[in-house]
């Protein structure tokens, strides 16, 4: 019967394991050794790393092994943000040249904004998101989480 457990436990550690994202390890040396290798196995191993060293937690609470200085948890809705504008960026500029539309609506609800109050900040800052036609979506989210912290 424990047997029969461990084993479940085991598969259920990997499934679990597969569905996360390939970045769900966050920061430590765990993360920074495995950094680049895909699969289960490899974020086992650094999630594991990271919980026995303790590289974790002093990278949090000192900036070290890939970790944020300021202690902010990033990713989130950055990374959730950055997807979307990636797929929406065409779409995204023109509503933002209009100040109002769809994209504008999904970025405000992901932002927890109100809907009117980013739209108008995006049409604002429009020639600040969107200084000429050779901006990726990594610059434009930036440009965004600037605009929404201004």
């Amino acid at each position: 019967m424990k047997k029969t457990y461990m084993l479940a436990a085991a598969v259920l550690t990997f499934v679990a394991a597969d569905a996360q994202a390939i970045d769900s390890t966050g920061c430590g040396l765990g993360s920074m050794a495995w950094r680049g290798v895909s699969g289960p196995e490899a974020q086992i191993l650094a999630v594991t790393t990271n919980t026995s060293t303790g590289s974790q937690t002093f990278g949090i609470t000192f900036g070290t092994s890939g970790c944020d200085p300021d202690g902010r948890v990033t990713g989130g809705t950055q990374k959730m943000v950055l997807r979307f504008i990636e797929n929406n960026m065409e779409q995204y500029a023109l509503d933002a040249a209009r100040g109002e539309g769809e994209t504008l609506d999904t970025l405000a609800g992901m932002l927890n904004m109100d809907k009117r109050t980013f739209a108008e900040k995006s049409r604002q800052n429009f020639a600040r998101i969107f200084p000429d036609g050779n901006v990726d979506a990594v610059y434009v989210t930036g440009k965004i989480f600037e605009v929404v912290k201004a």
